[in-house]
């Protein structure tokens, strides 16, 4: 089980473990949203735009974020929904780069109802070189503890 809303602090901080983007992750993300984009499917018409090479969609790395946290099990059997994304997409991710998050609790507010709460995280994505390529805030309702003697 995940954790609760009155486990989170905010400045609480949680780093993801790292994964590789791969040209098979950019074609199967190409095939599933539809996005066949010469930037990310064309090597060689790539090498005509600003970036000199494919790059993968920005979406992707938004997705792959939900991932990575997903992975830390933080909020697994406690996450209720997503409420909200705003998300800024600063640099180029690469094939073959090296990518994790860093998860700010950044607020957290109680709700009407007894059995759930908001946090407001700040999440950045980074590249293998520590930069980062995105970043934004993703908003969550978390599942309160239950009370004593409820399940």
């Amino acid at each position: 089980m995940g954790l609760y809303f009155e486990d989170f602090n905010v400045g609480d901080r949680f780093t993801t473990q790292r994964r590789t983007v791969t040209e098979s992750d950019v074609m199967t993300f190409a095939g599933l949203s539809g996005d066949y984009n010469p930037l990310h499917t064309d090597a060689v018409g790539a090498r005509e735009t600003m970036f000199g090479e494919r790059i993968a969609h920005g979406l992707l790395g938004l997705s792959i974020v939900t991932g990575l946290g997903a992975q830390l099990g933080i909020f697994e059997g406690t996450a209720m929904a997503l409420l909200n994304i705003n998300w800024n997409f600063k640099k180029p991710m690469f094939f073959g780069d090296t990518i994790h998050a860093v998860i700010h609790v950044q607020d957290k507010r109680e709700t009407s109802k007894p059995d759930r709460g908001i946090l407001i995280r700040r999440i950045e994505l980074l590249n293998q070189d520590g930069a980062v390529v995105q970043e934004g805030t993703m908003t969550l309702m978390v599942k309160r503890r239950p009370a004593e003697g409820q399940a």
